[in-house]
């Protein structure tokens, strides 16, 4: 942690949905199923400290595009905070999303990420049950999706999968599922929609120190 940085930590719950096949290529430094990436991302912050400011309950959310390869950059991103966060708490996610704060997570997306606008404040509605795969996410008039189980193409059973990286920055273990239906109405390459794409979920625990 460099001493102009403030110290922090974040652990929680997270959601992601995005346009690839179920396993996404990118999780294994591939191309994305269909050469670009369009994403939904929520987390929801169980414990967390931004220096003296508490995070626990603090929900936020990012809707992505990139034209190619993730690290090839050139990502375009809208993030918003649950308007519930305090002005403090809506200041350290801010600061965080700046990628000047640490925390390899922060710092690669703002890097990949360059045309970034400014946070907006929305309430944010998430479920999750990750056992089960299945998890919500709605922002009125922006952002929605719904996840499930994998099916058997044959008899329609479960299917469970998962990924492991070790050496994740994002997570270590996430649950594989299916994103029934995704969708975004946040403007230019940030409107799509999808449906029976690649979704994750999985718990996060970042930090700079």
């Amino acid at each position: 942690m460099a001493a102009s940085q403030t110290k922090w930590r974040m652990a929680g719950e997270e959601a992601v949905t995005c346009n690839c096949a179920w396993g996404c290529p990118c999780q294994f430094n591939a191309a994305p199923t269909t050469g670009n990436c369009q994403a939904l991302a929520v987390h929801e912050v169980r414990e967390g400290q931004y220096g003296n400011v508490p995070l626990a309950g603090v929900r936020f959310a990012q809707v992505v595009s990139w034209p190619g390869r993730l690290d090839q950059g050139d990502g375009t991103r809208l993030v918003v905070i649950d308007e519930k966060a305090s002005r403090e708490q809506r200041e350290a996610i801010a600061a965080l999303f700046g990628g000047e704060q640490g925390g390899a997570y922060f710092e690669i997306f703002a890097a990949i990420c360059p045309h970034t606008a400014p946070p907006i404040f929305k309430p944010i509605e998430f479920t999750s049950d990750r056992g089960r795969r299945k998890a919500t996410l709605r922002i009125a008039d922006l952002v929605e999706f719904a996840t499930d189980a994998i099916k058997n193409p044959v008899d329609g059973s479960e299917h469970r999968a998962r990924i492991v990286l070790p050496n994740g920055f994002e997570y270590k273990e996430a649950e594989m599922g299916n994103a029934l239906r995704m969708s975004a109405k946040a403007g230019d390459v940030l409107n799509f929609e999808y449906a029976n794409t690649y979704a994750q979920l999985n718990t996060f625990d970042w930090t700079n120190g």
